[in-house]
Parts: C-alpha cells; sequence; structure tokens
C-alpha cells in the first residue's frame, strides 16, 4: 500500500552530468524494492520512493554501486550538503593543460612522422581519459548511446581520416568546456542552496545559572538561549529579556529589521543587529520555520516540470536517432555519386560531435532550479517545477479575506453611545466586561480602553453571543443583538449598515450604545491586486466566510471582479469550483492555510499564508510564502513566467545554434573546430541564461 511506503533522499557531490544523472535515475528506477527514482542534478539530490518502510538501509549500498559504475566522479554523502567549490578540480585542469602541451608540440616541434602521431595519440588519451572510460562503462552495461559516444566516435573517426590534430583539438576543447560547466553548475548550486548555510549549529544556553556553548540540535523546548549582538537565532522561540532589531531577510526576503521585546516571536536564522536578548525556546531544531524551509526546498525539486520530462523524454531517442542519421550521411550520398566517401564521413563526423544533446538536457532542470531558488530568496517556497510551470499560467486568482487580504488583527473603528452615556464611558463599560475574554474582537475592545484592571466581578462568555458581567450587582452585556435580546435590553437599529463586527453594550438593562470593531487590511493587498492586473491575469476575487458586507467593502476598495461573504468552508470550494470551470485556465487561491486546505488542495496551485508555523499550510498548499504578505503570490506568478521565457531561450538557443551548424557540416561549411564550438559553448551560455534568474527578480526590464 502507499502508506507503507518510504521515500529515501540523499546528497550527492559531484555530479554535475546531465546525462550521467538521466541513466543513473533509470538505474536507480530498476532497483528492487524502488518505485520511483528522481535524480536532481541541479539541486545534488536524489529521491527515491521504497516499495515499504524500514527498507533505506539496505538500498543506500546499491545506489553507491549504481553511482560508481555510471559516474565514478560523483558520490553520495552521509549528509548535508556538499562543500563550497573552491574551483577548477584541480586534478582535471591539470591533466587538460598536459594534454594541451602533448598536442602543441605534436604540432610545433619538428618530429618525424611516427613520433608526431604518437604525441597526438598521447595528447588524446590523456585529455579523454573520462570521456573513453565512460564509454566503455556504457558498453559494459548494455547502455551505449550517449554525447560521450558521439564525441568518442567523431574523434576515433578522424583519427581514421588522418586529421589527429583537430580530433585531439576537438577533445580538449569538448573537455575543457565541460569542466567549466561544470564549475558553473556548482556555483549556481551553492548560490541556490546558500539558505542551507543560515541554521546555526550551536546555541548558547542557560545550564545551572551558567552559559554554556551547546548543540543546537540537543536543545529541546523549555531552555533559555542567549543570542549576542551579531549571532543569528539558532532556534525559534519567544523574547524573554532584552529588545532589539532583527534581520529577517533570509528567510522571509523583508528587508526591514524587525523589532522584536519581550513576548516577540523570533525564528531561527534572523540575525541579531543589537543588543543581546534571551529566547525562551519553542521548537526542536529540525522543527523550526527555518529546517521546514529547508526540507521544502529539498523536495522541491522531485516535482519535474512538464517541459523538463518531456526534454529527458526527448534525449532518450535523440542520440539514437542522430547516430542513424550520421550513418546514412555518411554512406548513401557517395553511394548516390555525391562525392567520395572521405568527405561525406567527415561531415557525418561533425554531424556527431554538435549534435550532443548536453545544451538541452542541462538547461532546463538548472533553469527550475533557478526559479525555485529566485523565488526562496523572496520568502517563496515553489514545491516543485511542475508547479512553477503551472504558474506561468494564471489566468484567475482568489483570495480569503481574514488573514489574507486583511491582517487578522482586530481594531475598534467606530464608537456610537446611546444618550446618556458617552463615548469613553461607553468604551470602558465594554472593556469592563470584555477584559474577560481571549476572542481578538474582545481584546481589541480592550485595548483601545486602553490600560486597566483585570476582569473583575462574576464573569460568563456565551460562544457565538458575547460576555455578560455581574459587577457590584451590575449586569454589563457586550456582544452581539441576540445576547442583549436574550436577557431583555432592547437594541438600537442603526448598526445594520455597519460594516465590521458590531459589538452591543447593556448596563443595568438600559442600552449603551454600539462599537464597531473592523479586521485591519494588509498594506499590500492594493499593490497585490493591482500586480497581478499588470501581469495579465485577468479575474481576480475573495472569497470569505465573513459578514457579506465586510466583504464587499474591501473587494471595493480593491477593486475586485467578485466577492462572496459569509461562506461556510463547503460553500467556499463549491464557489471556488465554480469560478474555475468559467475561467477555464490556471486558478489559484491564497488562503491561511488551515479551514482552506480544501481550497489549496483544489486550486491548481495553492497559496498559504502563515509562514511555516502551521503545518496544515506545508501539507496542503503548493507555495507556502513565509512572510504574511499576499504579494508574494504576485512575485511568484512573475518569477515563474521569468523561468519560462528562459527555458524557452534556452531550447530556441540550442536547436537554432545547432541546427544551423549541423546544416552547415552537412554541406561541407562547418569543421568539426566549429562543431565543438557549437556544442559545447551552447551548454555553457544555457547554464550561465539559467543561472541568470537569480539576479532577475525585482527587474521587469531585465529580461
Amino acid at each position: 500500500m502507499a502508506s507503507e511506503r518510504e521515500t529515501l533522499r540523499l546528497s550527492v557531490a559531484g555530479l554535475n552530468c546531465a546525462a550521467c544523472s538521466m541513466k543513473i535515475e533509470r538505474a536507480l528506477a530498476g532497483l528492487p524494492g524502488v518505485v520511483e527514482a528522481t535524480v536532481d542534478m541541479a539541486g545534488g539530490r536524489i529521491s527515491l520512493s521504497l516499495m515499504r518502510r524500514g527498507s533505506a538501509a539496505d538500498i543506500v549500498e546499491s545506489v553507491r554501486e549504481v553511482m560508481a559504475s555510471i559516474e565514478p566522479g560523483a558520490a553520495v554523502l552521509d549528509g548535508g550538503v556538499p562543500k563550497e567549490p573552491s574551483g577548477l578540480p584541480m586534478g582535471d585542469a591539470a591533466r587538460l593543460a598536459i594534454g594541451g602541451v602533448l598536442w602543441l608540440a605534436a604540432i610545433f616541434l619538428p618530429l618525424g612522422e611516427e613520433a608526431r602521431i604518437s604525441l597526438y595519440v598521447c595528447a588524446y588519451l590523456v585529455a579523454g581519459i573520462k570521456v573513453l572510460a565512460a564509454v566503455a562503462r556504457n558498453l559494459r552495461g548494455g547502455s551505449v548511446f550517449d554525447e560521450f559516444f558521439l564525441m568518442t566516435a567523431a574523434t576515433l573517426g578522424a583519427f581514421a581520416l588522418g586529421d589527429f590534430s583537430e580530433a585531439v583539438a576537438v577533445m580538449l576543447f569538448y573537455e575543457s568546456g565541460e569542466l567549466v560547466q561544470d564549475l558553473a553548475v556548482e556555483r549556481s548550486r551553492k548560490s541556490i542552496m546558500a539558505l542551507a548555510d543560515i541554521r546555526p549549529d550551536t546555541a548558547n544556553i542557560l545550564d545551572g545559572g551558567v552559559w554554556r556553548v551547546a548543540s543546537a540540535a540537543s536543545v529541546v523546548p523549555g531552555r533559555i538561549v542567549l543570542v549576542k549582538p551579531g549571532e543569528r537565532v539558532p532556534l525559534d522561540g519567544r523574547v524573554r529579556e532584552g529588545s532589539s532589531s532583527l534581520d529577517t531577510s533570509s528567510l522571509t526576503g523583508e528587508s526591514v529589521p524587525l523589532d522584536v521585546s519581550a513576548g516577540a516571536e523570533v525564528l531561527a536564522g534572523s540575525v541579531n543587529l543589537g543588543g543581546a536578548i534571551t529566547v525562551d525556546v519553542t521548537s526542536r531544531y529540525g522543527d523550526t520555520a527555518l529546517s521546514k524551509g529547508l526540507r521544502l526546498i529539498e523536495e522541491a525539486r522531485e516535482g519535474k516540470a512538464p517541459t523538463e520530462r518531456f526534454i529527458t523524454a526527448f534525449a532518450r531517442w535523440y542520440t539514437p536517432a542522430v547516430v542513424g542519421f550520421a550513418v546514412l550521411l555518411a554512406i548513401a550520398p557517395p553511394l548516390a555519386g555525391l562525392g567520395d566517401f572521405r568527405t561525406w564521413v567527415y561531415r557525418a563526423l561533425v554531424f556527431l560531435v554538435v549534435s550532443c544533446p548536453c545544451a538541452l538536457v542541462i538547461s532546463i532542470p538548472l533553469a527550475v532550479f533557478g526559479g525555485i531558488g529566485a523565488a526562496s530568496r523572496r520568502g517563496i517556497l515553489v514545491k516543485g517545477g511542475d508547479v512553477l510551470e503551472r504558474l506561468a499560467d494564471v489566468r484567475a486568482a482568489l483570495f480569503d479575506k481574514t488573514g489574507t487580504l486583511t491582517r487578522g488583527v482586530f481594531r475598534v473603528t467606530e464608537v456610537h453611545p446611546s444618550a446618556p452615556f458617552t463615548a469613553r464611558e461607553l468604551i470602558e463599560i465594554a472593556a469592563a466586561a470584555e477584559r474577560g475574554s481571549n476572542h481578538p474582537i474582545a481584546r481589541a475592545v480592550a485595548n483601545a480602553a486602553g490600560p486597566g484592571e483585570g476582569p473583575q466581578g462574576l464573569i460568563e462568555e456565551l460562544p457565538g453571543l458575547g460576555v455578560r458581567l455581574l459587577l457590584d450587582g451590575v449586569e454589563i452585556l457586550a456582544g452581539n443583538a441576540s445576547l442583549l435580546e436574550r436577557y431583555g435590553a432592547s437594541v438600537e437599529s442603526s448598526w445594520k449598515d455597519k460594516p465590521g463586527a458590531v459589538v452591543h453594550v447593556a448596563r443595568g438593562g438600559a442600552y449603551a450604545g454600539f462599537i464597531v470593531v473592523e479586521d485591519t487590511p494588509r498594506e499590500q493587498a492594493n499593490t497585490t491586486v493591482n500586480r497581478l492586473r499588470e501581469l495579465g491575469v485577468r479575474f481576480v476575487g475573495m472569497l470569505s466566510g465573513d459578514r457579506p458586507e465586510n466583504a464587499e467593502k474591501l473587494a471595493r476598495e480593491l477593486g475586485l471582479d467578485l466577492w462572496r461573504g459569509g461562506l461556510m468552508p463547503a460553500d467556499k470550494l463549491e464557489h471556488f469550483r465554480r469560478i474555475k470551470e468559467e475561467v477555464g485556465g490556471t486558478t489559484i487561491f491564497v488562503g491561511d492555510g488551515m479551514n482552506d486546505a480544501p481550497l489549496l488542495a483544489a486550486s491548481d496551485a495553492g497559496f498559504a499564508m502563515g509562514g511555516l508555523g502551521a503545518d496544515a499550510a506545508i501539507g496542503a498548499a503548493d507555495v507556502v510564502l513565509l512572510d504574511d504578505d499576499p504579494s508574494g503570490a504576485a512575485e511568484a506568478i512573475e518569477i515563474a513566467r521569468r523561468t519560462r521565457a528562459v527555458m524557452r531561450q534556452n531550447i530556441a538557443f540550442a536547436l537554432g545554434v545547432k541546427g544551423l551548424v549541423l546544416a552547415m557540416g552537412a554541406f561541407g561549411a562547418a569543421s568539426m573546430w566549429e562543431a565543438v564550438f557549437a556544442d559545447v559553448g551552447v551548454a555553457l551560455l544555457a547554464t550561465l541564461n539559467s543561472a541568470r534568474i537569480l539576479s532577475l527578480v525585482g527587474a521587469p526590464e531585465a529580461l
């Protein structure tokens, strides 16, 4: 059963070969007990869905064996992420330098023919030993057709034709290009996964009245930690003593420092910019918001984009087809009397060199990974390339109201006393009762009255109605109209056209007036709607459980196309499905991730507000907004479209250049020199173009 399956995720180092990644993925999928395998070359990750729980330990060694047989330079790490690359691998760089020296010596030294050929052979073997070894491994494993086979066949063919210098040069430049490309991939990977570096390994904990340094992973909730100026908060918690400003930009993308004092919540990974603070720990190391975010980033690449899946499938038959066409190109024209065999064999070899699929295979996953990384830098966690690709085609966006377009923080906006009571008396009477309730509306009324004594007298909280207080024998009522009617107090009718929540107040049976309490709209709500319209999202609406008049007021302020209020969760889902069917395109929903879970699951892409504190949000949503900012939905769409644009650029550029050089080679207008530059150059430029996504965030004119 699916519930008995186990997911095994491994970090790998040195896996920069796109073709090898595909082979490893296919080989791992064929292992006993493996249901599905995903190899993420861009992220340096392997994910395996196993048949049964408890089988992970048995499969790791098999994974190592598969990788060793296909790509010996890659290795499964015991944990963590690969270390920061220090530059070009010195062993490979030295090997290519020696090969280059031997090649130049064969060209320029006054040698006999046999000595010259011997130097060319030595230079070829030194420069191409990794390619030749890969071909040998493939032949032993029964897997032949890949770019290594194409490059080997082309260069050995050139040797057979007597073009020794050109054969060595092609191998040298191909391997040099691969080396530089590997470095670009490593740097791209490092910049995207930089979030992993902000999780502190240690914490200053209070132990027996003395501060000592301990492993952050060993600290349990309830302990007290000290965060000094300049240090990162090691674990989620609540400020116990002290005040400071925290840099949370690496978590939420918010550049403005967050001021905190006693009682404020703080997240692991935030940087303390001010004075020292002590923090009561509330989460274990693996359960912090940051740790959950890191897990989301690691898991995000398991959902491959449709374009990525297509390119992977395309590459499987592309190489055999190219080899077959090259054979026809070498044989058919001379048999038809269109030239000699040597000319057409050489053209076929050029065809083999330029047709390597590396540029296509590597550029798409790197573009997707770059898009996910760019989003994470902005505090937006996208769960996979398939989600990212769907976001590029959003036609309708629907929002929850409370906690999404509004802050979920209530405040008093109107006070309407009834004679002979004054506005101040009305507020104080209401606050005397409301201080005994934890309801958000009650707290808003109590806060409006200012500091006061705690609850006095006998308090009775009536769910769905309000609060009843007996103070010195006098009855005070604060709640809705039904509460006052139940206890025989009359209610004026002027409140009915008021938006927001209305709190009616009576003292000693006399009506004292009513207070209007409204949710606070988010500052970013209007900006979010405008930005979505600029991006071409043609329908923006709101589905809310709040009173219809409250929903209508906010919707009109924001200029929404549709709004519905007073909806139960089932009603919301019904309206959402109807709107989605009418729009006929990709529809997203942005909610708080708790009671909106059905809509988050039913949408083409669900956005959960509220950061990573709510596990329900993480499970139901496709995208998690770390900062409570609905404008993240618009940013995610923009990043998705930029990512798609880069993917299309890579595909068009790779196919265009290769198609041109293939045609030139077939007609004798291109040599192996042009062919190898076309292959390696296109792959390298596609890699750099994919990494460019990280710098395009917030720069609309960049593409």
